[in-house]
C-alpha cells in the first residue's frame, strides 16, 4: 500500500466544502504548512524577539520597524497567524493519520495470499525451480523457515492446483508513517498549551489585557495579573539578594503582563565564578522557597540546567543582573564653567543634575565589578573590538589559521581592569547619550596608565574612550589642575614667561618678544581662548591649531611651520603643568622621560577633552554591590506531550528509514514434466530496492529452493 498524498474525498455536500475537505486532509496542504513554520522559525531565531521598538528603530530603520511590528515578526511565536497555522496543522494531520491509519493497519494484517500465479512471473525478483519433495511437504517446510526468519506466513491450499505460501516481514515500516506524524502531533499540541495561546485567551475572554505603564509591580491593577492557578505560563522573575519575590514578568508584544505566583523566591546568596576571559562559568542561586499557603520553607540552590519545581513550577537560573547597587560618583569637569561635585545613586535610579541654566537627568544603568579585556598585539591596543579593515592580510591570515593545532592567530593578554559605571545623561529634550568610565587606571602597554571614560551616542555603537593620563598618585588632579590652569588667562601668561626665560637668550629682546607673540596665540588657540576663524569648528585643542594652520599658512609651508609650532606648543604646555602644580603647593615636575609620557597624554587628553559632549565626567569613588538572580519559571503541561512527540518522531524516522517492508510468495504445484516432484514459483518484494534486498533475496533463493546464485539460469 502507497500513502496516497490526496485528501478526504467528501461524497455529498457544495463543491465548495467537499473541496476544502480533500485540501485540509491531504499531505500536500500539511507539508505546506509545515514549510511555512519552518520559514518562520527561521526568521524567529535571526530576529530578537520581544526587543523594544527602539532596538528595532536603531537597528532596521522606522519603515522596516514598523512592517516587523505590523506582521508580528517581533513575536512570531505568539503571533496570532503562528499559532492559527499550528491549529490548522494539527487538524491536518490528524486527517492525514485518521485518513490513512485504517488502510495501514488492514494491510498490515493482509498476507494477499490470492494473488495469481501468472502475476508471480511478472515480478522483477523471482525464481523457478523444481523441488523433490510434494508440494504439501514443500510448502511446511518453506513455511517453517521462514517463520523461524522472523517472517510472519500464511499457508493457502488450492484445491487441485497446489499451495501458496505468502509471507511478509517490515511491518514496522508502516508504522513509522504513523508514530513520525503523531509526532508532528503532539508536538504541535505541546506547543500551543506551552505557548501564549492560553495567556492570550484569558486577554481575550476572561478580562485581563496588558499592562503598558510603569510604576511599582504591587501597583499594578488586577485586569493585569495572572491567577496563581493560571495552567500554562513561562515568564522572568527578578529577585535581589536578601529579597523575596513572587511576581514573574510575562514579556507580550505590546506589553506585560504579571503572573503571581503560589510561593515566593528569597535569595539567600548568589555565586558567580568567571573564566580567566571574563566569562561566567558558573552562576548560582542559594534560595528559599516560601509557600504562600501553608508558610512552608523550602531551601534549593538553583544552576544552569539543574533547575528547582515546586507546585508544577519549574525555576530555572537564567541570567544575573544587579540588585540596586549603590554608587558614590565625582564629577570631573569637562567644560570651563563646570564645577566638581558628588552624587550618590542606586543602579536603576536616576537624580537631577544641573548645568547652569541647563538640567539634566543622570540616569544610573550599569555597574560592572569585572571588566576582562584583550591586551595582546590582536587587540591592537586596549578597549579596541572588531577587525581594523587597514590591517588585513590575508596570507597571515591562513597561516595563523594552518599547520600545528596549536597555533593561534596572536597570544591574548587578558586582564582584569577593575570595576566600571555605565550612566546615561538626558538632556530636556530627553535625548540621552551612554557613558562608561572605569574606576581605576589601566596601564595600556606605553607605561603611562590612564583613566578610560567611554562615550556613545546610540547602543549599536561601540564605546569611544577619552584617555585622561593618572598622576603619581592614582588619581586625575594633575590632569583637572593643568586643564584648570590652561582656561586662567594670568596663569597662561605666567607660563609663557618661564618659557621665553628658559628659551631665549637675554642679549636679543626682539627675538624674544616674537617667541612671545606666537607662544601666546599658540596656547591661546589649544585653550579655546581664541578662534582661528570666526566659522570655526573647534573650540581648542589640536584641531584649533590645524584650522589656524589652514587660514593663516600657505600649503607649502604648513608642515615645517607645523613642525616648529608643536614644539613651541609641548614647552609651553610644560611650564603650564608646573605652574598648576605651583598654585597647588606642589614641587615642579623634572624634565625627564616619565614627565614627558605623562605630560605628551595630558596634552591629548586635553585637545580630545574639547570635544567631550558632557560638562562633567563621573568617576566612581565608591560602591556597595548588590547582586540580584534572573529566574525563568515555567508552568509547561505540555512538556511531557512534547517529549512523547519527539520519542514517537525519532523511532518513526527510524521506522521509516531503516525497515524495508518485505513480502514473499512461493507458488507450489505438482509438476507434470516430474511426476515426483514439485515446481516451485517464488517472487519478492520490497519497498525500497537496495543492494541489501538483493542480498537477502539471493538468501532466499538459496535457503528455501536451494538455489546457488552461481548454477542460477
Amino acid at each position: 500500500m502507497s500513502v496516497s498524498t490526496h485528501g478526504l474525498r467528501v461524497r455529498r455536500g457544495p463543491q465548495v466544502v467537499r473541496a476544502a475537505v480533500e485540501l485540509l486532509s491531504s499531505m500536500r496542504f500539511a507539508i505546506a504548512l509545515l514549510t511555512i513554520i519552518c520559514i518562520a522559525s527561521i526568521i524567529g531565531t535571526v530576529l530578537k524577539q520581544h526587543e523594544p521598538i527602539n532596538n528595532y528603530i536603531n537597528q532596521f530603520g522606522p519603515f522596516w520597524a514598523e512592517v516587523f511590528r505590523a506582521a508580528k515578526l517581533d513575536s512570531i511565536y505568539s503571533a496570532w497567524w503562528f499559532l492559527l497555522i499550528l491549529a490548522f496543522l494539527v487538524i491536518s494531520t490528524s486527517l492525514c493519520i485518521a485518513r490513512n491509519t485504517p488502510r495501514i493497519l488492514s494491510d498490515l494484517k493482509t498476507y494477499k495470499e490470492g494473488i495469481r500465479v501468472q502475476s508471480l512471473r511478472a515480478f522483477g525478483q523471482r525464481a523457478e525451480t523444481v523441488l523433490d519433495e510434494t508440494p504439501d511437504t514443500a510448502a511446511n517446510r518453506i513455511g517453517q523457515l521462514l517463520a523461524t526468519g522472523g517472517w510472519k506466513v500464511k499457508l493457502q491450499h488450492r484445491d487441485g492446483d497446489g499451495w501458496m505460501v505468502a509471507a511478509r516481514a517490515g511491518g514496522a515500516h508502516k508504522l513509522g508513517y504513523i508514530a513520525a506524524h503523531s509526532a508532528i502531533v503532539l508536538v504541535c499540541i505541546g506547543g500551543l498549551l506551552d505557548g501564549d495561546l492560553i495567556v492570550r485567551a484569558q486577554t481575550w475572554f476572561n478580562g485581563k489585557s496588558v499592562y503598558t505603564g510603569g510604576g511599582l509591580i504591587a501597583d499594578v491593577p488586577p485586569q493585569h495579573r495572572l491567577s496563581p492557578r493560571n495552567p500554562t505560563f513561562r515568564g522572568n522573575i527578578l529577585v535581589p539578594e536578601g529579597a523575596q519575590s513572587s511576581v514573574a514578568i510575562l514579556n507580550q508584544s505590546d506589553g506585560v503582563l504579571l503572573q503571581d505566583l503560589p510561593f515566593s523566591i528569597e535569595l539567600k546568596k548568589f555565586i558567580v565564578d568567571y573564566y580567566s576571559t571574563g566569562m561566567p562559568k558558573l552562576f548560582a542561586s542559594e534560595v528559599v522557597l516560601h509557600d504562600r499557603e501553608t508558610g512552608k520553607q523550602i531551601p534549593a540552590r538553583i544552576e544552569v540546567n539543574h533547575p528547582a519545581s515546586y507546585k508544577g513550577i519549574e525555576i530555572y537560573q537564567s541570567s544575573f543582573d544587579d540588585g540596586g547597587s549603590s554608587v558614590k560618583l565625582k564629577a570631573v569637569p569637562m567644560a570651563a564653567a563646570a564645577k566638581p561635585f558628588e552624587v550618590e545613586g542606586t543602579i536603576g535610579g536616576s537624580s537631577e543634575i544641573t548645568n547652569g541654566t541647563d538640567r539634566l537627568t543622570l540616569e544610573y544603568t550599569a555597574l560592572r565589578v569585572i571588566n576582562v579585556e584583550n591586551f595582546g598585539e590582536s587587540a591592537g591596543g586596549a578597549m579596541t573590538s572588531g577587525a581594523d579593515v587597514r590591517k588585513v592580510d590575508l596570507h597571515n591570515s591562513l597561516e595563523s589559521r594552518l599547520g600545528a593545532a596549536n597555533k593561534t592567530n596572536k597570544p591574548k593578554v587578558l586582564r582584569n581592569i577593575g570595576p566600571s559605571v555605565g550612566y546615561k545623561l538626558r538632556d530636556a529634550a530627553g535625548q540621552a547619550r551612554e557613558y562608561q568610565n572605569y574606576m581605576v587606571p589601566v596601564d595600556t602597554g606605553d607605561g603611562q596608565p590612564v583613566f578610560l571614560l567611554g562615550m556613545r551616542e546610540r547602543p549599536e555603537e561601540p564605546f569611544r574612550y577619552l584617555r585622561v593620563p593618572a598622576d603619581e598618585q592614582g588619581s586625575m588632579e594633575t590632569f583637572v589642575r593643568m586643564r584648570a590652569t590652561l582656561a586662567d588667562d594670568d596663569a597662561r601668561a605666567r607660563a609663557i614667561d618661564r618659557y621665553i626665560v628658559r628659551a631665549t637668550d637675554p642679549k636679543r629682546p626682539e627675538l624674544a618678544n616674537q617667541l612671545r607673540s606666537s607662544a601666546a596665540r599658540a596656547l591661546a588657540l589649544f585653550a579655546g581662548a581664541e578662534r582661528a576663524k570666526t566659522d570655526a569648528v573647534s573650540t581648542g585643542g589640536w584641531q584649533a591649531i590645524a584650522e589656524f594652520m589652514e587660514a593663516n599658512i600657505p600649503e607649502g609651508e604648513r608642515e615645517r611651520a607645523g613642525a616648529v609650532l608643536v614644539r613651541i606648543l609641548n614647552d609651553v604646555l610644560f611650564e603650564v603643568l608646573n605652574v598648576s602644580r605651583e598654585k597647588a603647593g606642589l614641587a615642579a615636575m623634572p624634565s625627564d622621560e616619565k614627565t614627558q609620557t605623562f605630560l605628551t597624554q595630558a596634552v591629548l587628553a586635553i585637545s580630545d577633552a574639547h570635544f567631550y559632549p558632557a560638562p562633567v565626567a563621573l568617576m566612581m569613588t565608591d560602591f556597595k554591590q548588590v547582586q540580584a538572580s534572573v529566574f525563568q519559571v515555567a508552568r509547561a503541561p505540555g512538556k511531557n506531550i512534547v517529549y512523547l512527540g519527539c520519542l514517537l518522531l525519532i523511532i518513526g524516522i527510524f521506522a521509516m528509514l531503516y525497515v524495508r517492508e518485505r513480502r514473499l510468495w512461493v507458488w507450489l504445484a505438482k509438476d507434470d514434466a516430474h511426476p515426483r516432484g514439485t515446481a516451485a514459483t517464488m517472487a519478492f518484494s520490497v519497498n525500497r530496492k537496495t543492494m541489501d534486498s538483493d542480498r537477502e533475496f539471493e538468501h532466499l533463493k538459496e535457503k528455501l529452493l536451494a538455489i546457488r546464485k552461481d548454477t542460477a539460469s
